[in-house]
């Protein structure tokens, strides 16, 4: 079994609102997308991307605490469960990649779902660069976390939402992002 798999399982026991679910998936698919890209390990990264939040629904931590809550509760279930260090210490960091694809997973996602077409194929770099300027659209999106999670993955920022469009693409239909069909 792989660890993506396992990891499926877990995100379906711990989370039940299904747009959290969808933002685990998206994200899962842009770490294992950029895994690909960089000759890693794509199904210890896609694991961590449906793990990251895991335990949010449960401990959303509101009050922002450094040891309690979210991510602690679900690192601490997952070492004993015996998930290995890495993947823990990449969830509780939100290490690079995961850091620069978690925010920008779900930006991408508002842009397509205010297409005419509801459709990620419909979404282009220009159209979410020039949504992020827009600072009444996806109000809780940080936008200087996507600009920073860019510049530590160091790549250029396009290039960033351009592959997070590109892996959000090859999942439209489980993330409800096929579209719908208009009418001419």
């Amino acid at each position: 079994m792989t660890l993506s798999s396992r990891a499926l399982t877990i995100l379906h026991e711990w989370v039940q609102s299904e747009s959290l679910r969808k933002h685990c998936y998206a994200v899962a698919d842009s770490m294992k997308h950029f895994a690909q890209l960089r000759g890693e390990d794509a199904d210890l990264w896609e694991a961590v991307g449906l793990l990251h939040d895991m335990d949010y629904e449960r401990h959303p931590n509101l009050e922002r605490s450094s040891t309690e809550g979210h991510p602690f509760v679900g690192v601490a279930w997952l070492r004993d469960q015996g998930w290995s260090e890495e993947i823990c210490r990449a969830i509780l960091s939100h290490a690079e990649t995961l850091y620069a694809v978690d925010e920008l997973s779900g930006f991408v996602i508002a842009v397509a779902r205010v297409r005419p077409s509801k459709s990620i194929h419909e979404v282009e770099v220009t159209a979410v660069k020039k949504k992020m300027k827009d600072k009444a659209f996806a109000r809780a999106v940080n936008r200087d976390d996507i600009v920073r999670g860019a510049e530590e993955l160091g790549m250029p920022l396009d290039n960033v939402i351009a592959e997070v469009i590109k892996a959000l693409k090859s999942d439209a239909e489980r993330l409800g992002l096929q579209g719908i069909p208009l009418l001419s």
